[in-house]
């Protein structure tokens, strides 16, 4: 790979093509590009090229000037993973795409908007010679539609932003315990009783988002998660149900344990049926059937359940205790029987992975590299989602370290043919459709770019950061809704008052990681309403990477001097700005968090807040003087820090973990 060193004519490309070559030129935009395109017959080529154009120059369609020019082979075949390469030239004179199918063009389009760039008020593109293809095959980012519904809007948004970073595969999550979310013309009910807002997809919406994905490039590949997860099936069809028990609608967001039976021929031809429907509504030839968590208990207390599995030797090795994950196996074997009778195969999470199960059967990786590993050295094609779980809260770095196949993969090179990707992963049990984006976008782009770049070019994680901003405001002009919507919230929330004090706040919280949520004194359903500061706040503070970057640069140098460096002295003098805002805006913002009720619990973090930015100061005046940290001192910190770390509301201090260091703790 060859990456330009002229910094001067560096873009800010996200995903990085495989091959740039910078030229000294550049194309100036104060003419309008006239679009000259091949005849061959994809009108998603067309309808995407008039959307870049537009979006880049305004509706006006010239007759003269420079030309964008796009040659294609042939339509693309994206079920088949047909070829994504593309090359694409800009030169003074104009603009060349070439590819050998029109899913190329698609991504060289994705490429092109992220060039353009702005001098003395004069936007232009820069000369340069790309040549890109994607490392993976498999890009993906899963919506879970099930626990929160996502109107139509949302989702046409998020496909137009995974369109922008190049994920081409929009993983649709339709059903699970909380509600099943897609209109059956066969099973009625299961869209109307399984749930307790009654929201679905007509067919008719499926179709259109079908459309909307297939003009971008993407495929879509839908979710019905069975046997576990199903309460919404059971509270619709009891006759499906494993135990002899009534069930409601379900309403809280834990796992029921609850199971469809799969012993009775009725389920199956259940199953066939809806099946029928649904693989006749998606032409994507993968079709996803969940069966994650299922633990088995559903089953083992069912006698009639236990009295089938002993009939059938479903024993483990002592002849003795039922074996679930037999009669599991035998379930997902019945199940991938009608899905290939229908050609379509089948993808389930890394639980049904097990040495009967038919190699043809991919296993989607989510509790770690292990099962990714494993399903492949059994002959089974992988995708990887641990790691990328974007709903946990962790950074867009922890999700750019995780790689499908590392450098010290023990798979053989056979098997990691057998790697086709991965997929971001947003659940939606904290994220309703209003907060969804602002936990997808821009942190899903890095994962992104783990998928399509070629792994030598994706080491630097500062640059990433630095690229990743951008693209975040570029998604913003997209449509995407991940800066406004939070945004909004804190207006509300503020009221009449100013809104400043109060963003000054939220931007250093972050939402505690992984599902501490449930853990924390506040009962989640599904009527809960997400419209606390914790949502407002971002899931991954950018004010606090910021400060933990001046933290660490300052941290690294060791002065053999009195005298800093003019570099260190502009570090410490933007850290202590820094900390002096933090410690004067608590006094400011404690009227609003005492005396608004929905804003209360937040006011220890406001304090907090200011504790650490007093330690910061204090520490800031000690490196600048040459003072040595007293052992009182650093026991006063410590315990100052150890008190910020606590979280509040579900939320906690960003910047607890960079003072600390700072600090020396």
């Amino acid at each position: 790979m060859l990456l330009s060193t002229i910094s001067v004519a560096q873009p800010s490309l996200l995903p990085l093509p495989a091959e740039m070559h910078w030229g000294q030129g550049r194309l100036p935009l104060n003419k309008p590009l006239k679009l000259q395109l091949d005849a061959v017959a994809d009108p998603a080529v067309r309808a995407a090229a008039q959307r870049l154009l537009t979006r880049l120059q305004g509706p006006a369609e010239p007759t003269a000037g420079p030309v964008l020019q796009i040659r294609y082979g042939r339509v693309s075949l994206p079920e088949k993973f047909d070829e994504e390469r593309y090359s694409l030239r800009v030169t003074p004179m104009g603009v060349s795409i070439d590819a050998p199918t029109s899913l190329g063009v698609l991504r060289a389009l994705a490429t092109l908007e992220q060039l353009p760039r702005t001098e003395k008020k004069q936007r232009y593109l820069p000369e340069v010679d790309i040549r890109d293809q994607p490392r993976f095959a498999w890009r993906g980012l899963l919506l879970d539609a099930a626990r929160h519904f996502m109107p139509v809007a949302v989702i046409k948004r998020n496909l137009d932003g995974m369109a922008a970073v190049k994920l081409n595969v929009l993983h649709w999550h339709l059903t699970d315990d909380q509600g099943f979310r897609i209109e059956s013309k066969v099973f009625p009910r299961l869209q109307t009783a399984g749930s307790t807002d009654g929201l679905y997809y007509t067919q008719a919406e499926v179709r259109e988002v079908l459309a909307y994905a297939a003009a971008r490039g993407i495929r879509v590949v839908p979710e019905f998660d069975i046997p576990s997860h199903s309460t919404s099936w059971i509270v619709a069809y009891p006759r499906l149900k494993s135990a002899d028990s009534t069930y409601a609608p379900y309403k809280l967001w834990r796992t029921t344990n609850v199971a469809i039976d799969p012993t009775r021929e009725t389920t199956y031809t259940f199953l066939d049926s809806l099946f029928t429907e649904m693989t006749a509504l998606f032409p994507d030839p993968y079709f996803h059937v969940g069966g994650d968590e299922n633990d088995g208990r559903n089953w083992r207390r069912t006698p009639r359940i236990v009295a089938y599995m002993r009939a059938q030797g479903m024993v483990k090795a002592d002849g003795k205790t039922v074996d679930k994950h037999q009669l599991h196996t035998y379930f997902n074997r019945r199940v991938l029987a009608m899905l290939q009778k229908r050609g379509k195969i089948m993808i389930g999470w890394d639980e049904i992975l097990g040495p009967d199960l038919p190699r043809e059967t991919v296993i989607q990786s989510w509790r770690g590299k292990k099962t990714l590993n494993d399903a492949a050295k059994l002959g089974h094609p992988v995708l990887l989602s641990s790691g990328y779980y974007l709903d946990l809260n962790y950074s867009a770095a922890s999700s750019y370290a995780a790689d499908p196949l590392p450098p010290d993969t023990p798979l053989t090179t056979a098997e990691q043919r057998l790697v086709l990707g991965g997929e971001a992963a947003m659940w939606a049990e904290f994220a309703d459709s209003t907060i969804l984006e602002s936990r997808i976008w821009p942190r899903a782009a890095a994962v992104a770019e783990r998928l399509w770049s070629p792994q030598a070019a994706t080491q630097d994680v500062p640059d990433m950061y630095r690229r990743l901003t951008l693209v975040s405001a570029e998604l913003e002009t997209l449509g995407l809704r991940h800066r406004r919507a939070p945004e909004l919230l804190l207006k509300q929330l503020a009221g009449s008052s100013n809104i400043a004090p109060l963003r000054t706040l939220a931007e250093v919280l972050e939402p505690v990681k992984e599902y501490k949520r449930h853990f924390q004194g506040y009962t989640y359903t599904t009527e809960t309403r997400y419209n606390r500061l914790v949502d407002a706040a971002p899931a991954e503070s950018e004010v606090a990477r910021r400060f933990g970057t001046l933290v660490d640069s300052v941290v690294a140098f060791k002065p053999t001097s009195p005298n800093w460096l003019p570099a260190s002295a502009r570090q410490l003098a933007a850290l202590r700005a820094q900390a002096l805002r933090w410690q004067a805006n608590d006094v400011v913002l404690q009227p609003m968090l005492t005396s608004n009720p929905s804003l209360t619990e937040y006011a220890p973090l406001s304090t907090k807040l200011a504790a650490v930015a007093t330690m910061v100061l204090e520490r800031l005046t000690q490196l600048q003087t040459g003072q040595a940290p007293t052992p009182a001192w650093l026991a006063a910190a410590r315990t100052a820090l150890d008190a910020a770390q606590a979280p509040a509301g579900q939320a906690e201090l960003a910047v607890v973990k960079a003072a600390r260091k700072l600090a020396g703790l």
